[in-house]
C-alpha cells in the first residue's frame, strides 16, 4: 500500500458515475474508487444483481470485502454458516472464509461491495468479458481467479 497520502486525489462522482466494469450477467460493477484511487487501500464499489443472481463461491486470499445491501434480499453464504440480509442489511467477509451471495427476489437487486486492500477492479476488468458469454466455465476462469489472488470453489447459491 502506498502511504504516500499527500499524492492521492478527491474523487467527487454523481450517481451512476464511475469506472463501468461488468461481472456475470446482470451484475454490472461501477467502481466509485479503486485502489488506484487509494493508494491500494480499498475498492468501494456498487454491484446491480440480477434477480435470483449471484457470485459463485469463491474464497479471497488477501481481500477482506464487506456487502451492504441496497435494494433486495439475499442468502449469504460465509464459511459453514448461512444468512438473510434484507434491504439496510451488512455482511462482514474476512479473507481465507469462503463466501457467496444470491439475489432471492424476482426483481434487480443493488449492493455496495469494499474490497481492502484496493485492485479488485483489475480481476473484473478481466474476468466480466468471459463472464458475459454465460455460466463460466471453471477451467477457464478458474485461473483469472488464482491470478487475483481467490479461488473459485464452486457454483452461486441456490435458493434452498
Amino acid at each position: 500500500m502506498d502511504t504516500n497520502i499527500a499524492t492521492l486525489k478527491p474523487k467527487v462522482l454523481a450517481s451512476g458515475d464511475g469506472l463501468k466494469l461488468q461481472s456475470g450477467p446482470g451484475r454490472d460493477l461501477i467502481f466509485k474508487v479503486t485502489g488506484e484511487d487509494t493508494g491500494g487501500a480499498f475498492d468501494y464499489f456498487v454491484v446491480q444483481v440480477t434477480p435470483r443472481g449471484g457470485p459463485p463461491l469463491h474464497v479471497h486470499y488477501k481481500q477482506e470485502e464487506t456487502l451492504h445491501v441496497l435494494k433486495g434480499r439475499y442468502k449469504v453464504q460465509i464459511g459453514d454458516e448461512i444468512y438473510t440480509l434484507e434491504e439496510g442489511g451488512f455482511a462482514y467477509m474476512p479473507s481465507n472464509i469462503p463466501h457467496a451471495f444470491l439475489n432471492l427476489t424476482d426483481e434487480p437487486g443493488e449492493v455496495i461491495v469494499v474490497y481492502t486492500p484496493g485492485g479488485g477492479h483489475q480481476f473484473y476488468e478481466e474476468f466480466g468479458p468471459i463472464a458475459r458469454m454465460g455460466p463460466p466455465d471453471p477451467k477457464v476462469v478458474g485461473p483469472i481467479f488464482e491470478k487475483y489472488d481467490m479461488k473459485l470453489l464452486g457454483p452461486p447459491l441456490t435458493q434452498d
